[in-house]
């Protein structure tokens, strides 16, 4: 059985990350919600971050790790005011850029979950 890395590499690779991680972007810089949580000179440092993340996380590149040690997500999301509104809106615009980007099939299924999870888990409010 393929392992949730695996079927990531495979179906999305690195390219495919970064496309879904500035298809995702572009939809932030306009979104009324959480367009404001992002200072506008750092939306391409931004956009790396999570790019490295996702492709840290589901292929095990270091490049995250090599810049931010460990992710510490919860710590570094807490300055942002982040209920269930804008967990829900994150979710809703990985999904678009998901579905922009082409990505789906089991790849779909391993991290729409993730999302999903991830989401709820920087609820702060």
């Amino acid at each position: 059985m393929e392992s949730m890395e695996e079927i990531v590499a495979r179906e999305v690779g690195a390219d495919g990350l970064a496309a879904m991680t500035a298809a995702f972007y572009r939809r932030v810089r306009t979104d009324d919600l959480l367009g404001p949580m992002y200072p506008e000179q750092d939306f391409e440092g931004a956009e790396t971050r999570l790019r490295e993340f996702l492709q840290f996380r589901f292929l095990g590149a270091e490049a995250y790790l090599e810049h931010r040690g460990h992710p510490r997500l919860r710590m570094r999301h807490m300055p942002f005011a982040i209920g269930e509104a804008e967990s829900a809106r994150w979710v809703s615009l990985m999904e678009a850029a998901m579905d922009e980007c082409g990505i789906a099939g089991e790849a779909r299924s391993v991290i729409s979950p993730f999302f999903a999870q991830v989401a709820d888990f920087l609820r702060n409010r």
